[in-house]
């Protein structure tokens, strides 16, 4: 078995190769050829991070070991042009119509046309942007700034072209994402300490893998910032349960990760049942705890989204914005691949037959069962109201990954983020992350598009093999059942487990 020491520079130097590619084969503004020197540099390095990340998962290792660790595996991408992903240039577009005077969300980068048009992805030049008030306001200013602060004409006469007007931008995007994963490494011990995980193993799990040097900030990404947010709100009412400053605090951050992201509304109630759970201290959660928590969170919650939509001079034409993102049809999503192979058998007898529209409608149905189901069962919790509420939340946004019509890499992060300080075992979804940093080359064209038609028909096997094993399930644990006479001294051993534990009624 490696050393912890042999580890770390097994990432560093899978870091090191990510880098070299990025350098080679960024998503500059040209699109380029995906030569294949480029192509086993970008996978190589892939690998190694991912099997060092893979491979200390389960070990002890200091807080300080672990942040220095993650810093040296994370600085590489910081000087690189955007790698991974061209949101980068979507986001400079949105930036630059809100620094004109126009909306995001009814005009599109070819409205101006934007400067940097071309560079971005076809499918993403004539819609609306999804993304909050806040992260439009935050785009605006760093292309304001960018445009008033001009590169030097030397530096930019040796940079790429066109590269050179978005040099100051491309560094404060990744400053902003900076920021995200810093805020991110700040919250998680609080979390990590209140659930009973070691706070070193939650940060390692969190942001030592490669989805986040790569992707967060070498994209970089909005999904840092609104991680960042999520993360503070969560661990600010943990930490001080009973102060009204900490609980309203935690609701104002939860909103601005709202205003960048929509997918943070799925943390709030479940913010909301960690005031409540606070407040009930061991036994179940009652109205007046629920309306203390509303009034703690979700009332600031709500007010800060607002007053930030309402100063920015927006609307919430952002949400319209998010039914855009649909037009992406790929076979990572689970609830297309299964729509993708309907629709293959179907257009055996009629060529115009679509079932992705009507499968990821059901999918939304489903999610709004499974979110009320997850939080009902959380509030019901009377041992610890306050580790159910945040176990339901990481549980939520595995529903809301696994369901959603849409998944790109870095979505694996947000059920992460929440699963490394709640979750005893994660391997499944550390294998998903590390399976998902290959989908993508370094000049953000996706390999999955290329597998579209075998890629469904295996997403949507492996669906039905695990539903039939699901199913199966119960039968085999009825033949397993021990003896009747057992059960009490099972209970009796899983309560004194849990007290040991720290879990037992009336622990604060």
């Amino acid at each position: 078995m490696l050393t912890s020491r042999t580890l770390r520079w097994a990432g560093f130097a899978g870091a090191l190769l990510l880098f070299a590619a990025g350098l080679l084969g960024g998503a500059l503004p040209a699109t380029g050829v995906h030569h294949l020197p480029v192509i086993v540099l970008w996978l190589t390095g892939t690998g190694l991070m991912g099997y060092a990340w893979w491979a200390g998962r389960e070990r002890e290792h200091s807080v300080r070991w672990v942040l220095g660790t993650i810093a040296l595996w994370t600085a590489p991408f910081l000087f690189l042009p955007p790698v991974g992903s061209r949101d980068f240039y979507s986001y400079s577009c949105q930036g630059e119509l809100y620094a004109q005077g126009l909306s995001p969300y009814s005009a599109t980068a070819e409205t101006l046309p934007c400067t940097w048009l071309d560079a971005v992805p076809p499918i993403w030049q004539d819609t609306v942007t999804p993304y909050g008030p806040l992260f439009v306001v935050l785009a605006g200013a760093i292309v304001a700034a960018g445009k008033a602060l001009p590169v030097a004409p030397a530096i930019a006469d040796a940079l790429p072209p066109r590269l050179g007007s978005l040099l100051l931008p491309l560094v404060l995007f990744r400053l902003v994402a900076l920021a995200g994963v810093l805020a991110m490494a700040a919250g998680l011990p609080a979390l990590a300490r209140r659930c009973g995980v070691p706070p070193a193993r939650a940060l390692w799990l969190a942001l030592a893998g490669p989805l986040v040097g790569a992707h967060l900030l070498g994209g970089p990404h909005n999904d840092a910032v609104m991680l960042g947010l999520l993360v503070g709100g969560l661990a600010v009412p943990v930490r001080f349960p009973r102060r009204a400053v900490a609980t309203v605090a935690g609701g104002v951050l939860l909103g601005g990760a709202v205003a960048v992201k929509a997918s943070a509304l799925i943390a709030v109630p479940f913010a909301v049942l960690i005031v409540a759970g606070a407040r009930a201290a061991g036994r179940r959660i009652g109205l007046r705890d629920l309306v203390a928590g509303t009034a703690g969170v979700a009332v600031p919650a709500v007010a800060t989204l607002g007053g930030i939509t309402v100063l920015a001079g927006l609307d919430f034409g952002w949400v319209a914005g998010l039914r855009d993102s649909e037009a992406l049809v790929q076979f990572t999503s689970m609830p297309t691949a299964v729509g993708m192979t309907v629709t293959y058998a179907g257009q055996l007898f009629d060529r115009g037959f679509d079932a992705v529209p009507a499968v990821r409608s059901v999918a939304f149905v489903l999610l709004a069962v499974v979110l009320v189901v997850i939080w009902v069962r959380s509030a019901r919790d009377r041992v610890d109201p306050v580790r159910a509420a945040l176990t339901g939340a990481a549980a939520a946004m595995v529903a809301t990954v696994a369901l959603a019509p849409v998944f790109l890499p870095w979505y694996t992060l947000w059920p992460l983020t929440l699963l490394a300080v709640t979750a005893p075992g994660t391997r499944a979804m550390l294998l998903i992350a590390i399976g998902a940093a290959f989908s993508v080359l370094p000049d953000g064209s996706g390999l999955v598009r290329h597998l579209k038609f075998p890629g469904a028909l295996l997403v949507t096997g492996y669906l039905v093999y695990l539903g039939v094993r699901r199913l199966r399930r119960p039968a085999r644990d009825r033949r397993r059942q021990p003896p009747s006479e057992a059960e009490p001294s099972t209970r009796v051993t899983l309560t004194s487990m849990t007290t040991r534990a720290g879990l037992g009624r009336g622990v604060r």
